[in-house]
């Protein structure tokens, strides 16, 4: 089964706060390359959506790895997997 996937208006907002601060980093293709992981990683989920873990408070909410800088939630519902937003892993945690 493939599940569709769909991305918040939070998952775009954030997503591009943190391309932008690889690019200025190090440069556009380390930010192509980021791209390229998380368009890997939906793909993942699309037809896969629990193979990451859940967070602790509830079971619907997954976190997915995307670089070591980065982590994208998401969240089961149905068929459909919405997008909940990046996370900039060097930030103070977001979930104790």
């Amino acid at each position: 089964m493939t599940y569709e996937v769909v991305i918040s208006e939070a998952a775009t907002e954030t997503f591009q706060d943190i391309r932008i601060q690889v690019e200025n980093r190090w440069g556009a293709k380390y930010a192509d390359q980021f791209e390229e992981r998380i368009a890997h990683v939906l793909e993942i989920i699309s037809s896969a959506p629990f193979v990451f873990k859940s967070i602790a408070f509830d079971v619907n909410i997954r976190k997915a790895f995307i670089h070591r800088n980065c982590s994208m939630f998401y969240e089961i519902d149905g068929s459909i997997i919405i997008i909940l937003f990046f996370w900039d892993n060097r930030q103070d945690p977001i979930f104790l």
